[in-house]
C-alpha cells in the first residue's frame, strides 16, 4: 500500500513508472483526440445545418409563389444561432483539449509520458482552426447579407 503523501504535496496520487502506467497515459491521450474529433463532427454539423437552413429558406422565398412567411427573418436567425453554436462549441472543445494535454504533460506524469523532449503535433488542431475560420466566415457572410 502506498504511503500517504506529505502535507503540502501538490499531487493527490503517486504515479508509478511502469509499462501499464505508460500505456494508460497513451490511451488517455488518444481518448482526448477522439473526444476532440467528436466535437469537430458536431461543429461541422451545426455550422453546415445553419448555413443550409439560411440558404434553403432564402432560395424558397425567392422562387416560391406562396404567401409570404409570417416571420421571414426567423430562418436567418435560427441559422445564425446554429452557426454560432458550432463555433463556440469548437472553441470550447479546443480549449478543453489544450488544458487536458497540458495536464497530461505536467509534472506528475513526466516519468510515464515521455513527452518532454518530443513535441507531438496533431493534425486535428489544424482542422479545428480551419473549421473555426470557415465558421466565422459563414457567420459573417450570413449576418452581412441583406435579405
Amino acid at each position: 500500500m502506498p504511503e500517504p503523501m506529505a502535507e503540502g504535496t501538490a499531487h493527490r496520487f503517486e504515479v508509478r513508472t511502469t509499462a501499464e502506467s505508460h500505456f494508460s497515459w497513451v490511451r488517455t491521450r488518444l481518448s482526448l483526440e477522439r473526444t476532440l474529433m467528436s466535437w469537430v463532427r458536431t461543429a461541422i454539423s451545426l455550422i453546415g445545418f445553419g448555413f443550409t437552413i439560411v440558404q434553403f429558406f432564402h432560395y424558397l422565398g425567392t422562387r416560391s409563389a406562396m404567401k409570404p412567411a409570417l416571420l421571414p427573418e426567423a430562418p436567418r436567425y435560427f441559422g445564425l444561432a446554429l452557426i454560432g453554436t458550432g463555433i463556440i462549441a469548437l472553441a470550447i472543445s479546443v480549449w478543453q483539449y489544450w488544458w487536458s494535454i497540458g495536464y497530461l504533460k505536467g509534472a506528475p506524469f513526466d516519468s510515464i509520458a515521455a513527452a518532454r523532449t518530443d513535441k507531438m503535433h496533431t493534425p486535428i488542431l489544424a482542422v479545428c482552426f480551419v473549421l473555426l475560420l470557415i465558421g466565422l466566415f459563414a457567420f459573417v457572410g450570413v449576418l452581412a447579407r441583406a435579405v
